[in-house]
Order: structure tokens, then C-alpha cells, then sequence
């Protein structure tokens, strides 16, 4: 016999409010959890690293306790460098070059590539703690300076996303590169992270064509012109600021948006019609870290953070005792752009030695303040600003004009508007300094073979 029927509606009703307060317990933390989405306050970022040299730069990176950590580019070099070969059958250089410098590798050879620098105890300890998200340049797209015409791009796309982690069913396995867009934060404390593809469509270089192509530019037009964010940072494998082959060709030249001038004043056009506030660029590859700024763009000074690289630096392609002589090189190349400031290393406020790079942003302030710094390899900020994002305003929705003139103007005059003689002051003092080498080698060698003369003929009186 069951229990009375008031005991049965008893615990129907019971039973039914359980449900209902699990349900709304349940609903609540749902919502709480949307409502305390976590807020990114720390952000790291770095570019070229060789996965066959020591990384020791990530106990720095660890220390640092980014929540988010951004490639930038050449994250792996999976390309194959042949030696410099002046003479002989394969000539890799000189006006005698049959061959190229730099070839691809293998699938198999990029996927283990990868796996090798997956497997970093560094880079695996970062992997635990922190989101890392990331683009690709040259070296890890698969050849050395390479854009739309290199052919195995689509295999290497799928590579550098399971690298990545990114998932099997993402868009992004799906389109033509490997850009993305990430918003992290609260509303009110938002940080938009957009990324882009600089390698798979881009024209080839010294033709003023594309970097990003039709479709990435009308993704990016979209993710500008979207809900507003308190910050917006743009990550370019190349430099955007910053147009060093203006000022070191012909001797070389760096690849950078400034070699594609169209390209750039879209870019900055499109930041103007979009409204939108605190937007600045990180980037890489160049093999230096430095920070420059444009003030003539979009109505408010737009920074970039360069830092290149994780192992890869200019000042270890030298000998150490070298070193001295490429800082003295940056510090004669001009620059308007690059920031200058009494705090850096050194005196030209490049840095060619390994490192990362770093984004603090102190919320609790008031203005919301900015600390943004290339450190070296222990950790130590080499290069900073501090900027507030009430700077990162704009004045009136225009942008000053840049001068073309003439006239020079601090972080505003582009490095093409140089007067000739300060522009190539590098490449005239590489010249001479050749020139009068080459001389002093032809008067010792003239002495010394009026010297063997002398003997040969005083032997022959003698």
C-alpha cells in the first residue's frame, strides 16, 4: 500500500521546487560566469625562433605570466638556407648568383620541424598557463621573402595551424590564410586582437600591389568597422611603422608596409573611417626590437612595438666583438618614426640581441595606462613607453597630414622624404669606407711589390 495521498503531492511539490531552484541555481552561475569573464591585463609577444637553437629566452616569457601570448611570425624556420657561395658551381650570391639562397622543405621535414619546437620545455611550460594565438611570416609560411606565388602554401597553412592548436573544425582551415581576430574581457575592459596574413596574398615585393588581398581587406574592414573595443591591437609579421629600406637600400632592404605605399595609407584610412579608437601594431621579423610612432595618420599617435627575435638577433650573426659596430650602424641609419628616449639600452634605442615583447595594461587606473616594453632575454625592459589609452583618442576624426615638402617633422616626416645625402648616409659610408679600403690595399700591395722588386734586383747586383 502506498503512502496517503497528501504524503504523494507533498513530495511532487518538493520535488518540482528542487527542480526549479537547481534549474535557477544553475542559470545563475551560468550568467555570473558570462558576467566575470576574465580580464587581460598582461600580454606577451615575440617573433623568429629557430627551433634548432637554445630558447632560453622562455623562462623570462614564464616569469612574466602573460595571459595571452602572440606569435608573430617565423615561429619556426622551415626553409633551407644554403651557404653564402661567392664563387664556384652554385653561386648563392654575387652578380654571379645561379641559384637561389633559400629553398622549402619537405612536409614531412616542416611537420617535424614543428614537433621540435612543440616539444620546447620552455614553450610547453608557457602552453600550460596562457592562451597563445599567432600569424605566420616568411620562414614558417615555407620560403625566405616569399607571397602569393609560393606553391606550398595551403599544405603549410595546415601545419602552421596544428602548431597553433587551432581547432579541426575552425573557419580558419577553411580560407585562403591564416588570419583571425580574438576579443578577450568584459565589456568595459575589452582587448581586441586582430592578426594578419602578410605572406599568402601578397604581390611581389618593389611592385606597390597587395599584402593583404581582396578577401583578407574585406574581413578586415568588417572586424574595424564592428562593436567597439577599449583597445585594439593589430599584429603584422613586417614592420608598419617603420620603413627601414628607405634608409639602408640599396645595400639592403627589410620588408616592411612602407614598400607598399598603397597598401599603407588604406590601412591608416581604414583605422580614420572606422572610428575607432586605441588601436596600435605589433610586429617582427626583422631581427631587432625597437619602438616607433606615427603621429600623422589617424588623429592620434599610432605606435609599433617590433620585437624579433626569440633567438634570432642581428647582434648574434656577428662576431661578439662586432657587436659594437652594428650599433653604431643603428644608431647612423635615420629614422623619423623610431621612439627615442633616455631609458633604452642604447643609444640608437634598437635592440639586436633576443627578445620579446610585452603589454601591461593597469586598469585600476584612471586613465587606464598602457606599460609597453621590449625586454631582453633576462626579462629587463630595454626599450618602453607609457602611454595612456586617453592619448589614443582621436582629436577630431582626421588625421594630421604628413609633410612632403621639405620640412622635417618628428615622428610625422616618412623616411622617403629625407633629404638624399641623410637618407644614404649609411649606404655613402659603407662606399667610402670601401673605396678607401680598396685604395690602402692597392698602396700596400704596391709597396710591397716595389719592396720585392728592390730585393730581387739588389740579389741580382749582389
Amino acid at each position: 500500500m502506498g503512502p496517503p495521498m497528501s504524503e504523494r503531492r507533498w513530495a511532487r511539490w518538493a520535488w518540482g521546487w528542487a527542480v526549479v531552484a537547481g534549474w535557477m541555481i544553475s542559470l545563475g552561475a551560468s550568467v555570473a560566469g558570462a558576467g566575470e569573464e576574465r580580464v587581460v591585463s598582461r600580454i606577451a609577444f615575440g617573433s623568429c625562433a629557430n627551433q634548432s637553437a637554445p630558447q632560453p629566452i622562455w623562462d623570462a616569457i614564464v616569469k612574466f605570466d602573460p595571459q595571452v601570448f602572440i606569435w608573430l611570425g617565423d615561429n619556426i624556420y622551415g626553409d633551407i638556407r644554403r651557404p653564402l657561395q661567392l664563387f664556384g658551381k652554385e653561386r648563392t650570391t654575387g652578380p654571379w648568383k645561379n641559384v637561389p639562397r633559400f629553398v622549402p622543405s619537405s612536409e614531412q621535414e616542416m611537420e617535424s620541424r614543428y614537433k621540435r619546437a612543440k616539444a620546447n620545455p620552455g614553450y610547453s611550460r608557457l602552453r600550460q598557463n596562457a592562451k597563445v594565438i599567432g600569424t605566420w611570416d616568411d620562414h614558417d609560411y615555407g620560403l625566405n621573402d616569399a607571397g602569393k606565388e609560393f606553391g606550398g602554401k595551403i599544405i603549410n597553412q595546415r601545419l602552421a595551424l596544428d602548431f597553433l592548436d587551432e581547432p579541426k573544425d575552425s573557419p580558419r582551415r577553411e580560407q585562403a590564410g591564416i588570419y583571425a581576430s580574438y576579443t578577450f574581457g568584459p565589456v568595459g575592459k575589452q582587448v581586441k586582437v586582430i592578426l594578419l596574413d602578410t605572406r599568402y596574398h601578397r604581390d611581389p615585393l618593389f611592385s606597390d600591389g597587395s599584402i593583404l588581398g581582396s578577401e583578407q581587406w574585406t574581413w578586415l574592414e568588417k572586424e574595424m568597422m564592428g562593436p567597439a573595443t577599449e583597445l585594439t591591437i593589430i599584429g603584422s609579421s613586417i614592420q608598419v611603422i617603420s620603413n627601414h629600406s628607405a634608409n639602408t637600400g640599396p645595400m639592403f632592404y627589410l620588408e616592411a608596409w612602407g614598400r607598399f605605399p598603397k597598401e599603407m595609407d588604406r590601412l591608416f584610412k581604414l583605422i580614420v573611417e572606422s572610428k575607432r579608437d586605441g588601436v596600435f601594431f605589433i610586429s617582427g621579423d626583422v631581427h631587432f626590437g625597437e619602438i616607433a610612432r606615427y603621429d600623422c595618420g589617424v588623429g592620434y599617435p599610432l605606435f609599433d612595438i617590433t620585437s624579433s627575435g626569440l633567438t634570432q638577433a642581428v647582434e648574434k650573426a656577428v662576431p661578439p666583438p662586432l657587436n659594437i659596430i652594428v650599433r653604431f650602424v643603428a644608431w647612423l641609419t635615420p629614422s623619423t618614426m623610431r621612439v627615442m628616449s633616455r631609458n633604452c639600452r642604447f643609444r640608437s634605442c634598437t635592440f639586436g640581441q633576443p627578445n620579446f615583447g610585452t603589454i601591461e595594461i593597469q586598469w585600476g587606473e584612471n586613465p587606464v595606462k598602457l606599460i609597453i616594453q621590449v625586454r631582453d632575454i633576462y626579462g629587463h625592459p630595454v626599450t618602453s613607453v607609457n602611454v595612456s589609452l586617453s592619448e589614443l583618442r582621436a582629436y577630431n576624426g582626421k588625421p594630421v597630414a604628413a609633410d612632403t615638402g621639405g620640412g622635417y617633422k618628428r615622428h610625422c616626416s616618412l623616411e622617403v622624404t629625407l633629404p638624399w645625402i641623410i637618407r644614404h648616409r649609411l649606404a655613402i659610408l659603407f662606399y667610402c669606407a670601401a673605396a678607401v679600403s680598396f685604395l690602402a690595399f692597392l698602396g700596400i700591395a704596391y709597396g710591397v711589390g716595389l719592396l720585392c722588386l728592390k730585393c730581387l734586383w739588389k740579389h741580382k747586383l749582389d
